[in-house]
């Protein structure tokens, strides 16, 4: 590819992620949780879960809704431990991605990427447009990640 044909390539994908982007955020303009049609966050992942060795699937059977979000657990255990403590386990923003927060816009996630930052946990987009964990990475190593933080929890607050 030539570097003319991927430069425009580079600005027609930004020019679409950027259109997906206000869009998502026109659809999504309230502090609605990130759920899938069933009202189940995380895609089912145990919220738990990503505070121990790594997330795992929840079963349907096993299930708490707090604040909107029905979550899935992989064993009572999780499930009791979540009941107890639910704004420790349950993901930022409602479980939109948290680079995406910092602008105000709610992006849905990979539920498999994830960081927990102070004992939270905050998801985000990892697809056809790129990893926005490592964004947020990169980002954290030139900025404080704790400045970060605030920005998009002043962004939520606003939602």
């Amino acid at each position: 590819m030539t570097t003319i044909a991927l430069k425009t390539f580079t600005a027609w994908k930004t020019f679409v992620f950027a259109f997906l982007c206000l869009f998502t955020f026109q659809a999504y303009a309230s502090a609605e949780p990130n759920i899938n049609k069933e009202g189940i966050a995380l895609s089912g992942y145990d919220p738990v879960s990503y505070f121990m060795d790594a997330p795992m699937k929840g079963y349907p059977a096993l299930k708490y809704t707090f604040e909107g979000s029905t979550y899935q657990f992989e064993n009572e255990e999780n499930r009791q431990a979540f009941i107890q403590q639910p704004t420790k386990y349950a993901p930022a923003y409602g479980g939109w991605c948290a680079w995406a927060m910092l602008d105000g816009e709610k992006v849905k996630i990979d539920p498999l990427s994830y960081k927990i930052i102070d004992g939270k946990n905050y998801v985000f987009y990892n697809g056809f447009w790129g990893d926005t964990k490592e964004k947020w990475n990169e980002k954290a190593n030139k900025d404080s990640e704790a400045l970060l933080v605030k920005n998009a929890d002043i962004q939520w607050s606003k939602l």
